[in-house]
């Protein structure tokens, strides 16, 4: 099977990146999506602040990537939902699989990785303690309020002060939950202004800088958590621990580019993003294989997601029509 372009993602980076290389006079495109629908993480964040730059009004999440799916659909753009792709050979061959196809091998004259990113788990961070239940990731703990319709607990800490955490002490709030605190191992957090002052300060949540998670307790399920303040070098100070009673820790300590198949590719990787090293055409060190998007480093707005994809999706087509002489 040939295609001229496969573009691996169908979030807000895949979505963009397809309409522009269409608009861009490329017809034989194929996206390619592990999840059962387009749209991406998007799905799953209610809250609004999407689509400021991009459609000059703020959305929700899934408003913003409504407004892509429905543009695919109107241009007719092929997608496989529920495929997940397995392999990327550095000669743009695209092995994925799905319950209809089975496996296939995508011949493809230039591919666009628009994977997204994930949440940096708790073993990356080390905490003391054993492994019970009522620990999640912020956006496992949003996918499951959200989309599945499950509350991950009633008394909650966050560890990290990052968007997706402090959108979820907001949310966990609006749910029923009392969130004690919002711990930072930094002195400064890294949300967004506008989220600290609308998911935290709005709801009286004590955001407490320069402190960490230096315990887990509990056997079956989380009881409580301790947490110190630490020093300019973050290392906990003795003495300067505090208990808190808890059935739930939420992470939410960064996120990282999804580049397992990027770097089956053979892609030389950034160590400072993450994210593959690619030239000023969004080319990565594999001839025509682009990156987009999160893949790429991760972004802050949505909005600039959506400006390199479309980015990404010219250039990819601009590649392909000189491949083939015209």
């Amino acid at each position: 099977m040939h295609c001229d372009l496969v573009i691996i993602g169908g979030g807000p980076a895949g979505l963009a990146a397809a309409l522009s290389a269409r608009e861009n006079g490329i017809e034989d495109i194929l996206i390619l999506e592990r999840d059962h629908y387009l749209g991406g993480i998007l799905n799953q964040c209610v809250h609004t602040g999407f689509g400021l730059h991009t459609f000059k009004e703020e959305l929700t999440g899934p408003e913003y990537a409504e407004r892509y799916v429905n543009m695919v659909l109107d241009k007719k753009i092929p997608y496989k939902v529920d495929t997940m792709v397995t392999d990327i050979a550095p000669d743009r061959t695209v092995t994925a699989m799905n319950k209809d196809d089975g496996v296939m091998k995508i011949e493809a004259s230039a591919v666009i990785l628009a994977m997204g990113c994930r949440e940096r788990p708790r073993g990356a961070m080390n905490i003391p303690g054993k492994r019970p239940a009522g620990i999640y990731t912020a956006g496992t703990a949003q996918r499951l309020v959200n989309i599945e319709g499950y509350m991950p607990g009633k008394e909650v800490v966050i560890l990290g002060s990052g968007d997706i955490g402090l959108i979820m002490a907001r949310r966990m709030t609006l749910e029923g939950a009392h969130v004690k605190a919002v711990v930072e191992i930094k002195p400064k957090s890294g949300g967004l202004v506008r989220n600290i002052e609308q998911c935290l300060n709005d709801f009286n949540i004590p955001l407490l800088l320069s402190h960490t998670v230096t315990k887990v307790e509990g056997d079956n399920r989380v009881t409580g958590v301790v947490v110190s303040k630490v020093d300019e070098n973050m290392k906990p100070i003795p003495g300067t621990e505090v208990h808190y009673d808890c059935d739930t820790l939420l992470l939410s300590c960064g996120l990282i580019p999804e580049n397992e198949l990027t770097r089956g590719a053979n892609a030389t990787m950034d160590p400072k993003t993450g994210g593959p090293v690619a030239n000023d055409h969004l080319m990565t060190s594999v001839d025509g294989i682009f990156a987009c998007g999160n893949v790429y480093h991760v972004h802050d707005l949505v909005d600039h997601v959506s400006e390199e994809a479309v980015k990404a999706g010219a250039f990819a087509a601009e590649y392909i029509k000189e491949k083939r002489g015209n």
